[in-house]
């Protein structure tokens, strides 16, 4: 197998994001909610895998007639922002006013965010939140909260996408990563049995997944205060 197949083979398999975010729109539109998250949780899987594959079979060097970049961000868009927005419009978690202004401000401030030449910091964490609303809304959906707790913590995270707050890539964070990894794939494994059992108001899923989001979200801003050791 040469390397030139391999680095196409691995732009083959980051397209089949768009092939799972088609299915979980398609969920999505039946109000199959757990469904849709199952789905969105594949693609969440696939994203995760693509980036290390890209680096290591140099998709760059070898494939470069496809811009690996673009095509994640495309489906990163579908799968991380438009269809979690969809998801939390359509379900009545923000009722009234408040769902139009989550999915106006979700889809609009992720597209400037996304496209914002500054999101990587140098230690490859993300500066300001990484627009990862699939994880937020997933969370939403296991807990649900109070529509006003729901309304604020919308506001606050779209406001913190374009302030200096570090955010971490679990994957290429090097930092602590040791631990921010294995976290990272809880929080995926949770997330896959939150949505598996419907979202059950007893599943343990719900307080895994309410303690790895709080250690993602806010471990950035933990580096940024605490230096690195020389």
């Amino acid at each position: 197998m040469t390397r030139e197949f391999k680095a196409l083979a691995v732009h083959l398999f980051t397209a089949t994001g768009a092939v799972f975010a088609m299915l979980a729109m398609l969920a999505a539109v039946d109000e199959k909610w757990s469904l849709m998250f199952l789905w969105l949780v594949v693609a969440f899987v696939v994203d995760g895998i693509d980036g290390p594959l890209a680096r290591k079979y140099e998709v760059k060097t070898y494939s470069p007639q496809f811009d690996g970049n673009i095509l994640d961000m495309i489906i990163d868009y579908l799968t991380y922002i438009f269809i979690p927005a969809f998801a939390l419009f359509k379900s009545g978690l923000l009722p009234g006013w408040t769902g139009w202004f989550a999915i106006i401000v979700i889809t609009f401030a992720s597209a400037l965010y996304l496209v914002d030449t500054r999101m990587k910091t140098r230690d490859n964490s993300f500066s300001g939140f990484p627009a990862c609303w699939n994880m937020l809304v997933l969370v939403l959906f296991a807990i649900e909260p109070n529509f006003w707790i729901s309304l604020v913590l919308v506001a606050v995270l779209a406001v913190a996408m374009f302030t200096p707050l570090k955010f971490i890539h679990p994957v290429r964070t090097e930092r602590w990563r040791t631990l921010s990894l294995p976290i990272a794939l809880a929080w995926t494994f949770f997330a896959g049995w939150a949505a598996w059992v419907d979202f059950h108001p007893q599943s343990w899923a719900h307080w895994g997944l309410v303690v790895t989001s709080l250690y993602l979200i806010f471990v950035g801003i933990v580096q940024q205060i605490v230096p690195a050791r020389g």
